[in-house]
């Protein structure tokens, strides 16, 4: 992953400022739209896991370069969360059964 593509994800992070906690935040920070539509669904999937893998890419990078400890932290946070709405994302697609 070039340099250039860790700026982009680092600059995008610190445009969106720090929030946390509730489920809704976290997706508005991430930039997901909540759909019920399963299409919708799994376009967002995809888009998630293709961000955390991108995001991955960009730790193991700042990882092996010691550098600025922050940038890193953030990135990391963004990766939970990102991991935090693939999960939630994932356990929207399974329909909810009448006991």
């Amino acid at each position: 992953m070039s340099g250039a593509i860790v700026r982009w994800i680092v600059a995008r992070l610190d445009s969106h400022g720090p929030r946390g906690g509730v489920r809704l935040q976290a997706c508005e920070h991430i930039g997901c739209r909540l759909s019920n539509d399963p299409v919708e669904i799994a376009r967002q999937l995809v888009e998630l896991r293709i961000e955390h893998r991108d995001l991955d890419a960009a730790i193991l990078r700042l990882s092996a370069n010691p550098g600025d400890e922050l940038q890193l932290r953030r990135l990391k946070k963004r990766k939970l969360r990102l991991k935090d709405m693939i999960a939630w994302l994932e356990n929207k697609q399974i329909p909810d059964l009448d006991a």
